[in-house]
């Protein structure tokens, strides 16, 4: 099976000279594609950081980081723009802008892909949004949804570029049990059908049957990976 991330090594460092701080330590990691591998651990462990390193939000300082058959340690930020084409998005904070409808909100997740015409980027938001659920909602503002809705709109922005690889951090923390689970089930199935692979941050234990397999970082470094304790 092709493998979509390969950490080999990995360190991190915040700050400068004195105040310099290792923040992870000697990370070894393989996905393959395909997979969904949930990552928990207590705040302030390095999971965010890890995440925004595999997804080219920063450069990786030392070692290997190589994401789907990229290295991204030591890359440059063009070639970190370049990788992130490749990449889904979803946060904790949906991130929708109040002052775009979610039609708008959806075909920013198109914004790198310059080779799309206009119609078309219009026509895969419409259809995105559909398939979340929110298809009659296209002219609707963030103000205008429920918590739920605004993470379902932030999904098909993550996933509307039909991304190989989506990267989520704790999408359902502001949720309740119910509409996390919706969120979850719908990245679980959008995601299958699409073949693109899944890293998801939580603290959320409600969710974690839908990983194939669960990683566990604590105080910088990888703990334990094991396979879901529910199939």
């Amino acid at each position: 099976m092709a493998i979509a991330i390969s950490v080999q090594d990995l360190n991190h460092y915040f700050g400068q000279g004195q105040l310099r701080k290792q923040v992870l330590f000697d990370i070894n990691l393989e996905i393959n594609t395909g997979e969904i591998v949930i990552m928990t651990g207590p705040s302030g462990s390095g999971k965010t950081t890890l995440l925004t390193l595999i997804g080219g939000l920063r450069s990786a300082q030392s070692g290997s980081l190589q994401v789907l058959g990229q290295e991204l340690c030591g890359a440059t930020p063009q070639k970190l723009t370049q990788a992130r084409k490749h990449h889904g998005y979803i946060f904790q904070a949906h991130n929708l802008h109040s002052s775009l409808t979610t039609l708008q909100n959806v075909k920013m997740g198109l914004e790198l892909h310059r080779e799309i015409p206009p119609t078309e980027m219009k026509a895969r938001a419409i259809r995105m949004l559909e398939q979340v659920g929110l298809g009659e909602r296209t002219n609707y503002y963030p103000d205008g949804l429920s918590g739920g809705q605004k993470q379902r709109v932030a999904i098909a922005r993550a996933l509307v570029s039909h991304p190989k690889l989506v990267l989520a951090d704790e999408p359902t923390a502001a949720l309740d049990s119910k509409s996390g689970r919706d969120v979850v089930n719908l990245m679980q199935t959008l995601a299958k059908e699409q073949g693109c692979t899944i890293l998801l941050v939580t603290h959320d234990n409600r969710i974690l049957d839908v990983a194939d397999r669960i990683v566990h970082m604590e105080d910088g470094v990888l703990k334990r990976n094991t396979a879901s304790p529910v199939g």
